[in-house]
């Protein structure tokens, strides 16, 4: 382990915390070329699961057909902290950020995608929470969950 984060690992709730008011992750995948394929995702962490949608076809659901090993990484940048140094090079950032390597699958019952969206809404927009799902919309969103292998966050501050 490297020695920033052996020093400024984050706590098991920290991470929680940061995982539910994370609204963006980056989804990493490996491509049909094997390099490596970062898109970021609208996330909800709920039941010791991270959850994202989208279209139910392209490179990401391609990818994880092939291979469902995802790396997803999230942060909350909260500036430089610059007071008192002399040099650029002596600046710091003040952070956090969780990486979590989990295995994906793609949800296929109507009615857990509708709770999985109807999740999402309430976190990313609770302003639409009274407003119906439409059904043809729901059966064509794609819903991926991802289950933890590992979850590990660093902060600095």
């Amino acid at each position: 382990m490297q020695h920033r984060m052996r020093e400024f690992q984050m706590t098991e709730p920290a991470v929680q915390s940061l995982l539910d008011r994370c609204p963006v992750m980056i989804l990493s995948t490996t491509g049909a070329d094997g390099f490596p394929y970062g898109v970021p995702v609208h996330t909800l962490w709920l039941d010791g699961k991270l959850y994202f949608h989208g279209l139910p076809q392209g490179e990401k659901l391609a990818n994880i057909a092939r291979d469902p090993r995802v790396c997803l990484t999230g942060a909350d940048f909260r500036g430089i902290l610059s007071e008192g140094v002399s040099s650029p090079c002596d600046a710091d950032a003040a952070y956090e950020c969780v990486v979590v390597r989990g295995r994906a699958a793609l949800v296929s019952g109507l009615a857990e995608k509708r709770r999985i969206l109807a999740a999402i809404v309430h976190k990313l927009a609770p302003e639409l929470d009274a407003l119906p799902l439409a059904e043809a919309r729901v059966a064509g969103t794609a819903v991926v969950e991802v289950t933890p292998v590992s979850v590990t966050g660093k902060y600095h501050d």
